[in-house]
């Protein structure tokens, strides 16, 4: 095959699995509710089997399920036949996948799981199979054909099946109203964990650590208090601690464009920026990002419910955390 022909295979196939996934809309209907309504019911957890290519398809659509609110795992029905079978208890609900609906290991199990007296619930490309037919809820994910040339290897009948594990995962999170606060508990570690769960009060300089200096300080007090906190900037505060302003790199640079100045008889108070942007503790450092990309500023300080200065942050600070 040369690059053209290379290039249009591979085109062939997203459109034959696109056509696929798009041909399940016409199948979200009384069954596919039923099976929500199972899960959404479900006392305890909703196990997910599937041999060979489905079992890959069904443990991803059981770790989706368990990361948005509905506790899942997945269960090999071979190992089901050889003890594993323990692991489903009567409030549990099952949730079976089999393009061809008579795959055997799913099949041998089936009589256990009707004695256990838990919903069934099968996706299959085949309604009249023995998995369909015994299911308390069956959903057709049926394709016209795989986007595998020689029609043999799983390819747009596993990516429908996927779809349709995502549709019914993302619905049981409508239906269980959970949030971005639920997800975030789910989603603890790495990069997403810290976008989720990180609040300013967490990564902010509090304290001594503030930089800050009276509304009667100098320029040059308000210089050495830059230096000595390492975050670019100071606030400028009343007796009160409310904030009156900001002193930043930025606003020094500023002065100094206007020719000499003399930086003990200045006062910081002549050219500190007013009504400056400040945030609360408790948002989110994702949301303190936005904010700071949306105003171009580098540095913000943080102040309670009566505007009095409780920390300070600057954006290398949400870089050494991981946020940005």
């Amino acid at each position: 095959m040369n690059d053209t022909q290379i290039q249009q295979l591979a085109r062939a196939v997203i459109d034959t699995e696109a056509a696929a996934v798009s041909a399940l809309r016409e199948r979200i209907g009384n069954n596919f509710l039923h099976a929500c309504r199972f899960m959404y019911d479900c006392q305890g957890r909703i196990v997910v089997l599937g041999m060979g290519k489905s079992g890959h398809i069904g443990e991803k659509i059981a770790a989706t399920l368990a990361s948005t609110g509905s506790p899942a795992f997945f269960v090999h029905p071979g190992e089901a036949s050889h003890g594993d079978m323990g692991m489903i208890t009567g409030e549990d609900v099952v949730l079976a996948l089999s393009n061809s609906g008579e795959t055997v290991e799913i099949i041998t199990i089936l009589p256990l799981i009707k004695r256990l007296g838990v919903p069934l619930i099968a996706l299959t490309g085949r309604p009249d199979s023995t998995l369909a037919r015994t299911a308390d809820a069956h959903i057709d994910v049926s394709v016209e054909k795989e986007a595998c040339p020689l029609g043999l290897a799983p390819t747009a009948s596993t990516t429908a099946t996927l779809a349709m594990g995502d549709a019914l995962a993302v619905a049981l999170l409508e239906r269980r109203d959970f949030t971005a606060d639920d997800f975030a508990l789910s989603h603890p570690g790495g990069q997403l964990g810290r976008r989720l769960l990180l609040h300013i009060s967490d990564i902010m300089h509090g304290g001594e650590l503030t930089p800050r200096v009276s509304e009667n300080a100098s320029l040059s007090e308000a210089l050495l208090e830059m230096t000595a906190k390492g975050l670019g900037m100071t606030a400028i505060v009343d007796e009160q601690n409310h904030v009156a302003g900001i002193f930043t790199d930025g606003d020094l640079r500023r002065v100094l464009d206007h020719g000499e100045v003399n930086v003990r008889e200045m006062g910081v108070a002549e050219v500190m920026t007013r009504d400056c942007q400040t945030v609360s503790s408790g948002l989110l450092a994702v949301e303190v990002l936005h904010l700071m990309e949306q105003h171009k500023i580098n540095a913000l300080l943080v102040v309670d419910g009566d505007r009095k200065l409780v920390g300070a942050l600057n954006m290398h600070d949400l870089l050494r955390a991981g946020v940005v």
